[in-house]
């Protein structure tokens, strides 16, 4: 993939850039596998027969079990062990996060689902040039993201991962992927934000 560039055309600014069928195909696959386990997500939330009544959607009250959708989808407050004066009880705060976790998990899935779909609608399948506006460039991050987020938690990675590992360990395709991944998110945030 080419490192993005900006250029201001008649119909505003375009974030540009060249893509291979082949990373084409990766990053397909990749967010593809993120919107399906969001999907898996809400597929398996308890059914609210007030939602029916109201139209305020719920979701799930506990976290998810799967590593890779429980950093996708966090918890919304932690308890701060350390904090002076500390009065919040562990129950209150599970029971804060269940409530908070109902009424936002399906706007989040939805958003990460969203911004999934403009980066698939906009990266061309065989490969070729691609063309965003800052709209469609800030869902691309955001896709991204997620993306990495997903396959560095798969991946364990952390600050003391080594930015190249024996090319004989099974993990050593994805670290390049999740390397790409930053690559990727690093080029196209530069080219929004521009010169300062």
């Amino acid at each position: 993939m080419h490192a993005w560039s900006r250029k201001n055309t008649i119909g505003g600014l375009r974030l540009r850039s060249q893509i291979d069928a082949h990373e084409a195909k990766v990053l397909r696959s990749v967010v593809q596998s993120v919107v399906a386990m969001l999907d898996e997500r809400e597929s398996g939330s308890p059914h609210d027969e007030l939602e029916e009544l109201t139209g305020l959607r719920t979701g799930a009250t506990t976290p998810p079990e799967n590593s890779v959708l429980a950093r996708l989808l966090p918890e919304f407050h932690r308890q701060d062990e350390e904090a002076p004066g500390k009065t919040e009880r562990p129950d209150d705060v599970a029971s804060l996060n269940s409530a908070l976790r109902s009424l936002n998990e399906p706007l989040i899935i939805e958003e990460k689902r969203g911004v999934a779909s403009v980066l698939l609608d906009t990266v061309p399948p065989e490969g070729g040039k691609i063309s965003l506006t800052p709209e469609q460039a800030d869902a691309w991050i955001s896709a991204v993201n997620d993306a990495r987020l997903a396959l560095g938690t798969m991946l364990e990675i952390s600050h003391e991962t080594p930015e190249e590992i024996d090319p004989n360990d099974p993990r050593a395709p994805q670290l390049g992927v999740y390397h790409w991944l930053t690559w990727i998110q690093d080029s196209l945030v530069t080219a929004l934000v521009g010169e300062r």
